[in-house]
């Protein structure tokens, strides 16, 4: 990805990223040291490059064919988030609302599909008991995907 740096003497503290014809601007303060705008680029780079990959994934088509096919509810919505480090899905069951961390984008779609499931049996209910878990259990790779998570660090064994 091509990228250019526009140092502004008016800009104190924060960092702008946009693209522009094809290039990633970063518009950064001009006080910024040249390691401070190695990181940010790289960071900048790095949002993009996931943003870039969510918008190429449909999950308000793939939450409708998974609620369908595991006979649970469809949310009132679903969307990506990037502000969940420590989760990797959560729901609002009064709101009908799931939000996906864009941290599984690129792992295997089974594996998105298991987190998927997983927050549409909390539409159902909200705690951990194991009529959750019964619910989940309907999607066939969960152990797996649960496997997978905890040796990438993403699920507890809980």
């Amino acid at each position: 990805m091509n990228v250019e740096v526009v140092r502004s003497a008016r800009r104190r503290k924060t960092v702008q990223a946009r693209r522009v014809n094809g290039v990633l601007r970063l518009s950064i303060p001009a006080t910024m040291t040249k390691l401070e705008e190695q990181r940010w680029v790289a960071e900048m780079v790095r949002r993009m490059e996931r943003k870039q990959a969510t918008d190429e994934v449909d999950l308000e088509r793939r939450a409708k064919e998974l609620a369908t096919r595991y006979r649970l509810p469809t949310p009132d919505s679903i969307r990506w988030v990037t502000n969940q480090e420590g989760r990797w899905g959560s729901c609002t069951p009064s709101e009908g609302t799931i939000r996906i961390s864009s941290r599984l984008v690129g792992e295997p779609t089974w594996v998105l599909d298991y987190v998927i499931v997983h927050e549409l049996a909390h539409l159902v209910v909200q705690g951990h008991d194991r009529t959750f878990w019964d619910l989940v259990q309907r999607y066939p790779k969960t152990e797996r995907a649960r496997g997978f998570l905890m040796a990438r660090g993403l699920e507890s064994d809980e």
